[in-house]
This record gives structure tokens, sequence and C-alpha cells, in this order.
């Protein structure tokens, strides 16, 4: 429900974008066999597991997976080889792949979508095709100068076609997309290559050009369906509600078709339709304008979980604005957000489908061209190393206004592949998705950005590879702070203001309070805990991102302060109430488990202190983990 530019053709947009660049593909003879290695088929089962469960049943929250947006229609991307060999390997993915186009009987449409679901169904695996905004089609030219009743833009005070969707235009035309988008030769034969996959999500861009309630003008002055059925004069909240409920109407007609449209009854059973930044707000609070990009009001946070299966929303520092991974103004502080929408989500969908998309706010080519690097496989050491302080005069303002990393350099700061760890991990724990869905352009070269990738691949294997980390990402309850509010708090309706919002915890190293949005925080850190007193346990995670800090002083709620070593990958502890243990985990780790090494306090670093909430006394540090 996002607008970002005008989509003309269909096809024409998608392969534009790489979606449907079959052209791209490399050809091939004969569809290449993939033999499943044994760890595959292990793994395999796992992830089938994970991603049929229930989001909060039983068995708690499922264990995560890693995806891409990227679907390796380039050459040189993340190809389907690269996909394939990290599955062989033992690496819990969730297999994407591009949407379904092309002719069927060819042999770059076997070479890439017949490989790949031979490969997938050998597994049972789930799978996943990133997808284009399917409504964008309708107010495409064709609709534009046909009927008014087929019409689903907007139509201006005036009488003018307006090429945005509109809540409050005619639901017959929604049914459409099923037929362009489903309905079609290339989607026909992808369910015949794997009749019976576990679950299938259909993933949307989901940025269609649409009207919004407020941001381009009044509702009053841009729509006359609007004026017609409620007139001028309207509360906010009250157009907030109304278009909500409009989308909600339109995207459910939608839905419905493209599910009808299925040949087989096992797709229709397990297909999941899943949208970028299908969510709630993660702004919420951080101005006073925040709702004039919500559709917040008395009803809901979000309407997209009443409509949508799923949502992927953007973990995103965008290079364009200053949200950053070090301050106040950052994805860590908005993210917090999204903890109790989780829940309004689950009450009102308990099915609902919530992953999370990454991105670390880099352009590669002017990422390369800032560094002077010549050799892509050297963007991740160049990175690390950083720029003296004649180089950083140097930087051309384009190149960093494109990539957040070189804005962090041109401050004397570096970016390894352990800060983006850090980071990415900050974000999995504190909301625990279903996949962590990083995003680089469609023609994006996997080479540089390989490191950075496979942080998010290892934190994901951490997870199953430790048993601890598994239990406290089951059940485990997130820790909120009531010691302060979360920072953003502009314009809240009175419903919020009760919530605990803030779940980063308190360390020595934060700086005074008021914080605003440029302040810095040099460590983020959160806590889960299991049990009741006087015998909880807690995982503790904290990371820094502008560099290694010794002795970190951090205050768990309910227990005291622990200190311990924090670097810039994270470090993991847990603390056990009853004895005052407090244990990092070893997460060095291959894809195969191995027994996770216990320290006790009197085995670690000797300098250092830890102090239980009871006066439990000096104890040892906690040192960083060999991740």
């Amino acid at each position: 429900m996002k607008t970002q530019g005008f989509w003309s053709p269909v096809r024409a947009a998608a392969v534009t974008w790489g979606l449907l660049a079959q052209p791209l593909l490399p050809a091939a003879c004969a569809t290449p066999a993939d033999e499943p290695t044994a760890i595959a088929r292990q793994v395999a089962k796992e992830i089938v597991h994970e991603a049929t469960l229930p989001p909060r049943g039983p068995g708690g929250r499922p264990l995560p997976l890693a995806s891409h947006w990227n679907v390796g229609t380039v050459r040189g991307t993340f190809e389907l080889e690269h996909q394939i060999g990290w599955l062989q390997k033992g690496h819990h993915i969730l297999p994407w792949l591009a949407w379904p186009d092309g002719d069927p009987g060819g042999e770059r449409f076997d070479a890439y979508f017949g490989r790949a679901l031979r490969y997938c169904a050998e597994l049972g695996l789930p799978i996943s095709f990133r997808g284009t905004q399917w409504n964008a089609m309708l107010v495409g030219k064709s609709y534009r100068e046909g009927p008014a009743s087929n019409w689903a833009g907007v139509i201006a005070p005036d009488g003018s076609r307006v090429p945005r969707l509109s809540p409050f235009g005619p639901v017959e035309p929604w049914k459409a997309c099923a037929e362009a988008y489903i309905n079609t030769a290339a989607m026909r034969r992808v369910q015949q290559l794997y009749p019976h996959p576990p679950l299938v999500l259909l993933v949307s861009n989901n940025e269609p050009p649409d009207l919004r309630w407020a941001k381009h003008g009044s509702l009053e002055r841009l729509s006359r369906r609007y004026l017609d059925r409620y007139g001028a004069g309207r509360p906010d909240e009250f157009k907030r509600r109304v278009v909500g409920e409009g989308w909600v109407e339109r995207y459910r007609t939608m839905f419905k078709a493209m599910r009808e449209a299925l040949a087989g009854d096992t797709w229709k059973k397990n297909v999941r339709f899943v949208g970028y930044d299908a969510f709630g707000p993660a702004h919420l609070g951080r101005w006073n304008g925040w709702k004039v990009y919500s559709l917040v009001c008395d009803r809901w946070t979000s309407p997209d979980w009443h409509c949508w299966d799923g949502g992927s929303p953007s973990y995103y520092t965008d290079p364009w604005h200053d949200k950053r991974d070090d301050q106040v103004f950052s994805t860590q502080v908005a993210a917090m957000n999204w903890v109790f929408m989780l829940d309004e989500a689950w009450e009102a969908n308990p099915r609902f489908w919530f992953e999370m998309s990454t991105w670390d706010g880099n352009e590669v080519k002017p990422w390369l061209q800032g560094l002077a690097v010549t050799n892509p496989a050297d963007l991740a050491r160049h990175s690390a190393a950083g720029l003296s302080a004649e180089d950083r005069r140097r930087l051309a303002p384009e190149a960093v206004k494109r990539s957040k990393a070189l804005q962090y350099i041109a401050e004397g700061q570096t970016y390894p592949p352990e800060r983006a760890a850090g980071w990415v991990q900050y974000g999995m724990w504190l909301v625990r998705p279903r996949v962590v869905r990083e995003f680089r352009g469609h023609a994006t070269a996997l080479e540089p950005v390989a490191p950075y990738w496979m942080e998010t691949v290892k934190a994901v294997d951490r997870v199953y590879a430790h048993a601890e980390l598994a239990e406290f990402w089951r059940h485990g309850t997130l820790v909120p702070n009531r010691a302060h509010p979360h920072p953003y708090d502009a314009d809240l309706p009175h419903k919020f203001k009760t919530i605990h919002r803030w779940h980063s915890l308190d360390t020595h190293l934060d700086p005074p309070r008021p914080w605003h949005l440029n302040t810095p925080i040099p460590v983020f850190s959160l806590a889960l805990v299991r049990g009741v007193s006087p015998g909880r346990r807690w995982l503790l995670y904290a990371h820094s991102p502008a560099q290694d800090r010794a002795a970190v002083r951090i205050t768990i709620p309910g227990y005291g302060d622990v200190v311990v070593d924090v670097p810039r990958r994270g470090v993991f502890c847990v603390v056990e109430e009853r004895t005052g243990e407090v244990r990092r985990l070893a997460t060095r780790f291959s894809t195969r488990r191995r027994p996770e090494r216990t320290v006790s306090p009197r085995d670690s670093c000797p300098d250092g202190a830890l102090a239980s909430a009871h006066g439990a006394g000096p104890q040892p540090a906690v040192q960083p983990p060999g991740f």
C-alpha cells in the first residue's frame, strides 16, 4: 500500500526490474541434476518443520530462515547455483525464485525454474516467489482509457483520472490480477514441476501507486468518490479508518481471486501472500507528523494484517536520510515498535507470517568507487580498514549519498561484516521473525557483498546450532526496560501511552537523557527471560556498532548489573538467577552441530566484574564470543 513511481504495462515493468528477466538467465542444454547431500536432507527437515509451524503455537516461536530479494536472474548475482550450494552445505535457507514467466517449454525456463523446483521437490522444501506489485496494472493505460466502472484508480473532483489506486474505486477489477499473474502457462508449469510444496510464499514488492489519506493533500481535494460518499470536514481519524477499510476489501478480493486461480489444491491451501512493508509503522511516534504516513485509528494500528497473509517490514538503514545503526534514529529503536504490533497482528490473524527485510543502505557501485576498490572481493576488507583523513576529504559527495557504509567511513568509522552481523542479530532477536530476507538490487553482484550476506546466514544457522539459543528463541519473553519510555513519543494516541515499547537495556555508556534523534547509542542490548523467580534465566544479547568495547556494565531489569565485553559482532550470555552464574555462549560453529562450551565465572577473564542485583559481589567479566 505504498507509492513509489508509476508502473506502465505490467510485463514491461517487471522486466525492467529483473523480475521476469528470462533473457538474462544462462542458457543450458539440459537441467543439471542436483543430488541433495546428506546434510541438505537433514537441514531440509528442519526447514520444513519450522516453516510450517504456527507463529506462536505450543512449540513456541518457529526458528528463523534466511532468504533474499535478489532472485539471481542476472549473471554474477545471487544465481541459482549459489542458492543450491548453500542448501547443499546445510544452511537454513528458504528458497526464493523470480516470478514465473517466459516460455515454460524453453531451455532457459527449465534451467532456472525446472532445476530449482526439482531440487526443492526432492527435499520437500517450502518455496517463495518474488513478485511485483500485482495491482499496479489496474492503473495502466488500458484501464485509464476504459469505462469508468472498470477504473480502480482515483477520479479527481474535476472528473479526471489520476493513475493512483483508490480505496474508493470499484472492487471487481481487482480480480483481474489473477488472470495476469496466476492463470498463465508459466505459473501452471511451476505447479506441475512441484505439485505438493508444504508452503508457497508469493512475496510482493508492494509499492503500487496509491492514494494516501493526507500525504498528497486532503482527500476532499483529491478524490471525487470520497467526497461523494462522505462529504467534507471529516476528522483525520475517520479518514484513516475508511481508507484502511477500503484497502482491506480490495486486497482481500485480489488475493481470493489469485488463490482460486491456482491449478492445484495443495497450492491453494498452502499459498501465503506476503507484502513488503505490509505491517505497522516502525516510525510510530518519531515526529509529530508520523500519522500522515500511517493508517492508525481506533480499529487498528495497521490494516495490513487484516488482508495480507504476511508482511516483510523493512529494517533498512537507508542512505538518503539520517537513519543509522548507532543512534536513536536507528532501525533498532524503530523496530521496538513492532513488538506490540505483532500481538495485535496475531490477534487479528493467528497465522500471520511475519518476516523482516534487511538492507544496510549500500548501493554497491558507489560503495566500491568511494573506496577505490578494483577487486570486488576486497570490498569487505577495505570497508573494515576505513580511510585516512586525507582520503575521507576526497570522497565524492554523490557516492556518499548512496552508501551508508561510506557515510560511516566519512566520519572516521569503519564498516566490516562484523558490524552488519551485530546489527542484523539485534533486529532478529528483538522481533524473532520467520525469515530474515536481505535486500540487494536485482543487478547487484554477489561477490562484493557475499561476506555481509553470509553474516545473515550464520546468524540464522546459529539459532539452530545452539540448544540454549533455540530454547530462548522459542520460549523466551522479551524484557521491557520500564526505567525509560520509548524515545519516539510524539503525538501518541492514548492507547499507546501505556504500552512499554522500550527494550534496550541500560548501560554505563548511555549518554545523559533526554535523548534526541541524533543521540548516539554506543551499545544496544536486550534480554529474553525464562522461568519465575528465584529460578529465572536470561539470555542477554548486546552489540556495539562502532567499535569493540571492554567491560560494559549492562543492567538487566529485575536482576541487576552484569559486565561484559561487547564486540561489534555481538555477544550472547546466559544469566542464572539462582546461582549468579553468567556464561557467554561459544558461537563459533560449522553447519554441523556440536556441543556448546560452558564457561563458569571462575573460568572467565580475571579483569572486570559482574555483580547481581542481590549483591553477589565481584565476578570475572564475560569475554566476547569467538564467532
